[in-house]
């Protein structure tokens, strides 16, 4: 049976792009928080770093080119507008924006594989709070499509960017340890989604295929009092457990993450390496799935799984796909933290 769509539209975290954006990126990220203005500032002085500019917003761009090709090659014509949670282009700004343009009923990509309420639900409600700002006369229909952490596609995807970065530090896969990360969230969230469950079935996956022995899935990010309990081990203390242990060769692999953002350009490229560097491990870190071919084929299986019904749904491991629709229940927000790193997820 076919649906009929007549759009589709990305949705992502966002991310500054310049010093005169990013106060603003960070007041939208902390809204409704109580965060101290020097621990914003704190969290500014990262940004700086790197001129103010979030790797974010170029990747989306770069995304959606290739998502644009990868279905015109393959006879789906359909437009591809974009909306983001925290700055330009506004997920609001965008539903206007397609509301002008006759768009009637539009399938949805988030730019996150597993599920949480930061990384799901909270794009759901983004998506549903948009939708009412345009009025109650308003037609356009939105629909997200399934989660993804374990389609083919983007295993494919992580596993040739570990390959990569073996050939880069120049180990097999029996001589280098491979850490996973993903973005830490608190316990009170984690205990009510699968967001464990799926990174640890993401990494199995892609280390059998790659070979890998020695892994561990590690975290990144976490924010909030000491005294909130989050996932833990930090990538940080993992570096120093495994330097104790003798462990000389290290891949960095962000499997949490579909594309480069602050958090990894700061967390891993900088804070994580230079630490490396001061132990005198070798550290490489892999790359996000981004653009790769697999990837953006992924996306265009998933856009015609619900333009056709009857197209097979794609998935690796126990779990099997992930619905289409989530459970009215699922992803609760738990304790909420109090300080939120304010990088893009």
């Amino acid at each position: 049976m076919t649906e009929n769509y007549d759009a589709i539209l990305l949705v992502s975290f966002g991310g500054p792009e310049g010093m005169n954006d990013v106060m603003p990126f960070l007041e939208n990220v902390l809204r409704g928080r109580n965060v101290p203005p020097e621990r914003m500032h704190a969290v500014a002085h990262h940004y700086e770093l790197f001129g103010g500019v979030s790797p974010i917003n170029q990747q989306n761009r770069n995304l959606i080119e290739a998502l644009k090709g990868e279905l015109l090659e393959n006879g789906v014509d359909l437009p591809i507008y974009w909306g983001n949670r925290n700055w330009h282009p506004m997920l609001a700004d965008t539903l206007q924006q397609m509301q002008k343009d006759g768009i009637q009923k539009a399938l949805a990509f988030v730019t996150s594989a597993y599920s949480s309420y930061s990384s799901c639900r909270q794009y759901r409600e983004n998506i549903a709070t948009a939708l009412e700002e345009l009025g109650q006369d308003h037609t356009l229909q939105i629909e997200k499509l399934r989660g993804f952490y374990n389609h083919p596609g983007f295993v494919q995807a992580n596993v040739e960017r570990i390959v990569t970065a073996l050939q880069q530090i120049g180990c097999e896969p029996s001589q280098v340890h491979v850490a996973f990360t993903a973005h830490s969230i608190p316990l009170s969230m984690s205990t009510s989604c699968d967001y464990e469950s799926q990174l640890n079935e993401t990494a199995q996956l892609v280390a059998d295929r790659v070979g890998l022995s020695d892994w561990k899935i590690c975290y990144q990010s976490r924010s909030g009092p000491a005294t909130q309990p989050w996932l833990e081990p930090d990538i940080c203390d993992h570096i120093r457990a495994l330097h104790e242990q003798g462990v000389r060769n290290l891949i960095v692999a962000p499997i949490g993450f579909v594309s480069d953002h602050m958090e990894i350009k700061f967390d891993l490229d900088t804070e994580a390496k230079e630490l490396c560097d001061q132990l005198g491990m070798k550290m490489v870190r892999a790359g996000t799935a981004g653009t790769h071919p697999a990837f953006v084929k992924m996306i265009r299986l998933l856009i015609e799984e619900k333009l056709d019904s009857g197209r097979e749904r794609l998935a690796l491991g126990a779990q099997g796909p992930r619905p289409d629709q989530c459970a009215q229940s699922c992803c609760p927000a738990g304790t909420r933290p109090q300080v939120k790193t304010a990088a893009d997820q």
